[in-house]
């Protein structure tokens, strides 16, 4: 079952062209990588599939549900995880899952038990009470993909989700979303400008200059070289 849909997808800022036609797919249980270097279009395709921006030309499908036509049942499907942090740092961790739960119209006894297992599966059930402002980067990333998943989405949109943080942060966190696409079915598009998150298993879709140059797996894109050097060859930047 097809998770993520965008077919020709195109937006303009004023005279510069930020996405020209993209197009591509993801099945649900995909952990698809959107590679591409810091200005390839990478942000404004989440904004569009986020329904920041609004474009007239192309078509996105999310979970099934076309964005244009019934948005709210495809942002329901949609989990995401933006660049800059959007924690709110007085509150506890389990007060930012309450509160983002809360607007999506889920509370009481319900919200609880989506609270916990969201922060089980991100290994953060023993900071529920902390404040945010305690919690270093690792874990308020963490916190954010929590609560990205607590409602249940489908599909789960992650920006750059590991800029600023150390190697070992960025390892295992990559491995936590790796696991939630295998283990529960949730289509992934992890958003990245850094090489060795992507895997040769991973779908791979490399994005520059607002096309879309590749639509691959890993290994099938690096062939016998490595996929820093294929990324250089491919987009003449290094990652």
């Amino acid at each position: 079952m097809t998770g993520l849909c965008v077919q020709d997808l195109s937006f303009s800022y004023g005279p510069r062209q930020a996405l020209d036609g993209v197009g591509f797919s993801a099945c649900a249980g995909d952990f698809c990588a959107l590679l591409g270097p810091n200005g390839a279009g990478k942000t404004t395709l989440f904004a569009l599939m986020t329904r920041l921006f609004a474009t007239r030309s192309g078509r996105i499908e999310i979970a099934g549900h076309d964005l244009s036509r019934d948005r709210q049942g495809a942002l329901a499907a949609l989990g995401v995880v933006f660049q800059q942090p959007t924690l709110d740092l007085d509150l506890s961790v389990r007060q930012n899952l309450a509160y983002f739960l809360a607007l999506h119209g889920v509370s009481g006894r319900v919200a609880g038990r989506r609270i916990d297992a969201a922060l089980e599966k991100l290994g953060m059930a023993d900071r529920a009470a902390e404040k945010v402002r305690a919690l270093n980067g690792g874990h308020r990333r963490r916190a954010e993909i929590a609560r990205a998943l607590s409602h249940g989405p489908n599909v789960l949109l992650l920006d750059e989700p590991t800029v600023g943080l150390d190697a070992a942060s960025r390892a295992s966190i990559t491995d936590e979303v790796h696991a939630l696409a295998r283990d529960r079915g949730v289509t992934v598009l992890w958003a990245t400008h850094l090489t060795d998150e992507v895997r040769d298993e991973d779908r791979l879709i490399v994005l520059h200059r607002g096309r879309v140059l590749a639509d691959t797996t890993g290994a099938g894109f690096r062939g016998r070289r490595s996929l820093s050097d294929a990324f250089l060859d491919a987009t003449g930047e290094r990652p």
